[in-house]
Parts: C-alpha cells; sequence; structure tokens
C-alpha cells in the first residue's frame, strides 16, 4: 500500500503588506514574532517564512539587526526551517533586502522572479481614519504610483550574494512570466534543482484566485521544469483556503499565515497563525494526506540542515 503524500506547511507570519492597524493579531515585535513562528511550527509547519519589523511602529524592517533576536530564539526552541525574506518590501533596494540573508545564512531564503505593479492601495478605504502610525496610510499609497523592483540584475545580485552559503530558494512567481524568467536561470545554472516554486495569486498586479489561473500555473510550470521542482502556492486574503484546497489536490504543498491573509473566516481575524495552520492542516488530512516534519522538508527540498545557518 502506497504511503500517504507528505505536504510542507510553509507559514509567513508577518510580511510587510499589512499594517499594525488592519489587525490587533499581527505580530510586530522580536517576542511577537517568535512566539508566532514557533507556535505556527507546533501547529505543523514545516517552514516559517520571516520578515522584521520596526517593534515600535510596525513597520517593515530589512536591517539584520532586527532579525537576530528572532531568529535565535525561534532556533532555541524549535527545529523547524527558517526562511529568511529576501523580498523585503517594494519601498526598499535589492541590496537592502539581502542583507539579512547574507548574514545569516538560512537554509531558505525568498527570491522573487520579476518586477511587478504590487497594488495595495485598494486597503485604504477599508481602513480610513484608523490607522495608528503615521507611515501607513502613505505606505500604501505610495503602491498606486510605485513598482514592486525585482530585475534580472537584481535577482542575478541576490543569487550570487547567497552563493557560497548553500542556501535555497523559495522561488515567488506571482506571474506566467515569472516562470519563463525562473527557467532562464536555471538554464544558466544560477538556481539548481529541486527548485522550491511558490505560486502566489491574488495580489493585484499578479495572477487572479480562479482555479484556471492556478492550473495554468502549474501547467507551465510543469511544461518548463518538468521534475525539477517542488510546487507550493498562497492564495492572498479571502482565497488563501480556497487555493489551499486547489493545490492541494493536485499535488502541491500550501503556504499560509497573516503575511497572506488576516483573516480565519468571513468577518473573523485569525487570531494568531497556528489557527490558520491548524485549518490548512485539517484539509491536508482530510484528503488523506500527511504534514512533512521539518526534517521531512529538509529531505524533500535538499536543504543544508539547521547546523549550518549563521545564528
Amino acid at each position: 500500500m502506497a504511503k500517504p503524500r507528505k505536504v510542507i506547511i510553509t507559514c509567513a507570519v508577518t510580511g510587510s503588506i499589512h499594517t499594525p492597524s488592519m489587525s490587533p493579531h499581527l505580530p510586530v515585535t522580536p517576542q511577537q514574532i517568535a512566539d508566532a513562528a514557533i507556535g505556527a511550527a507546533e501547529a505543523g509547519a514545516s517552514v516559517v517564512h520571516l520578515h522584521a519589523r520596526n517593534p515600535q511602529t510596525g513597520a517593515p524592517d530589512q536591517s539584520p539587526e532586527a532579525f537576530a533576536p528572532f531568529l535565535k530564539v525561534i532556533k532555541q526552541r524549535s527545529n523547524v526551517v527558517v526562511n529568511i525574506t529576501t523580498g523585503g518590501a517594494p519601498t526598499m533596494t535589492a541590496e537592502e533586502r539581502v542583507r539579512p540573508a547574507a548574514t545569516f545564512k538560512p537554509e531558505v531564503a525568498s527570491l522573487n522572479m520579476g518586477t511587478m505593479n504590487f497594488g495595495l492601495y485598494p486597503m485604504i478605504p477599508r481602513y480610513k481614519g484608523q490607522f495608528k502610525y503615521d507611515w501607513e496610510e502613505p505606505y500604501l499609497e505610495k503602491s498606486r504610483g510605485g513598482m514592486f523592483k525585482n530585475t534580472f540584475a537584481d535577482i542575478e545580485y541576490i543569487l550570487s550574494t547567497c552563493a557560497e552559503n548553500n542556501t535555497r530558494f523559495e522561488i515567488e512567481c506571482y506571474d506566467i512570466g515569472h516562470l519563463y524568467t525562473l527557467r532562464h536561470f536555471l538554464d544558466r545554472g544560477l538556481v539548481k534543482p529541486p527548485l522550491f516554486v511558490q505560486g502566489v495569486f491574488g495580489i493585484l498586479g499578479g495572477i487572479g484566485t480562479h482555479p484556471e489561473d492556478v492550473m495554468m500555473m502549474k501547467r507551465t510550470a510543469d511544461r518548463l521544469l518538468g521534475d525539477n521542482y517542488e510546487w507550493s502556492a498562497l492564495g492572498a486574503g479571502a482565497s488563501q483556503m480556497r487555493v489551499a484546497s486547489i493545490v492541494l489536490a493536485m499535488g502541491g504543498n500550501v503556504r499560509v499565515g497573516l503575511e497572506d491573509s488576516l483573516w480565519l473566516d468571513r468577518g473573523q481575524l485569525a487570531e494568531s497563525n497556528a489557527q490558520q495552520v491548524t485549518r490548512v492542516r485539517k484539509i491536508i488530512e482530510g484528503l488523506g494526506l500527511e504534514v512533512a516534519s521539518p526534517d521531512e522538508a529538509r529531505e524533500i527540498l535538499a536543504l543544508k540542515g539547521g547546523d549550518k545557518v549563521n545564528f
């Protein structure tokens, strides 16, 4: 009898999309981020995707000094795979964004595959008059006229900066063209299989969340990448669990977390990242699948091991 397939759950615990006024449960301080990551791991996440924030204002902070306090706590208290963002926030340069991954040499770092419009400004009317900090509304408004810059040179810079660290990448693809860019870097030998490809659905400026969108991304990835990759995907906002269910039925892995959605149900804020992990775990097990442990995820993704990081 065949063994059930193992599913990797990634949990993105805070991100840089949502601002503190949107939810009292969004982790901001190093202690909150550490507790959120450990809680997600205890609920079943094998990978935690991490951003840092200014503990006083909640603004995105990509300095290594902002990451250090919670990285050490997570490593001491959990065997979870730590994934450090190189996406940071759309307002940051590639040089700023890569510094934490270059400093701490994690098992996994995120890597965005293309410059894109990244529209956060539609959230402003929902929270107008409720923003606690002066930076929040201008930060969201800037996405109307700005962009999330990930040129070929930026991607090459991040890859070359991390090349000696044996760090693998959560390769974030927000549209079909990003998969072609990934194939370009695979052909050049700058990324190595097994690739960990994270399809991102539902960001304004990227591909949508219709089942046909999800299937088209998967078909294109299969055609371009063959057996060289592990597929995962996330749905932004209200589409989180619906996209997760589609992807699981298609043989993929999933990402949840308060970076991607603040909600558990319609009108109900998630009180923790662990709640979302628990919800998606029920879907996984309801499909007759099993959740991968951190060490099983390390084997599937050919990671270097938690003893070879610099934190």
